[in-house]
């Protein structure tokens, strides 16, 4: 398979461009993470909203159909989501989410991988992406991966800040 099909990753696993029988799959890890995720950084008002803004049928069918989700299947599991798109002239990581049993294992640095490869093929020098204020975990990962804070976005209204972060992919994306 081409970069563009799968991507090297970890144990087998299979990164890939979604497909429609992957939306089951693609929505329950974003349930299963968001709760996990998010409900003691930012309490279950904003996990519920987040789950139905960004993780309802028509959301992710949306990003689907634009091939702008790509997925981690482990056998017949989608145990992994990325989410990416343009916006002025970089791409933006708008979700990399891994079930929390699978962490540590390289899924999400794959995931990422991938994104960059595909930012690069298509003539993007830049990945930008965002997390919120207090998920610390994402903070280590990303910089641990070479993006760097740009800018934190007042969330206003109850909702947390949003910690903006960039990396220059330069001639071409990493090999982490």
């Amino acid at each position: 398979m081409s970069t563009t099909d799968s991507a090297k990753s970890p144990a087998s696993v299979q990164i890939r461009t979604a497909r429609g029988d992957d939306l089951s799959g693609a929505i329950s890890v974003g349930h299963r993470t968001w709760l996990a995720t998010y409900e003691p950084i930012a309490g279950p008002e904003y996990v519920a909203m987040g789950l139905a803004k960004w993780w309802t049928r028509d959301a992710v069918t949306a990003s689907i159909r634009a091939g702008r989700t790509l997925v981690a299947v482990l056998g017949d599991e989608v145990i992994g989501v990325a989410t990416h798109g343009v916006q002025d002239d970089h791409v933006v990581l708008w979700k990399l989410y891994v079930l929390p049993g699978q962490h540590g294992k390289g899924i999400g640095s794959a995931l990422l991988r991938e994104v960059e490869q595909r930012a690069v093929a298509a003539g993007h020098r830049t990945l930008v992406l965002s997390h919120i204020a207090g998920n610390e975990q994402a903070a280590r990962f990303y910089v641990k991966h070479g993006f760097v804070t740009t800018q934190v976005e007042k969330g206003g209204s109850g909702m947390p800040d949003s910690v903006w972060m960039s990396k220059d992919l330069g001639n071409g994306a990493d090999a982490t």
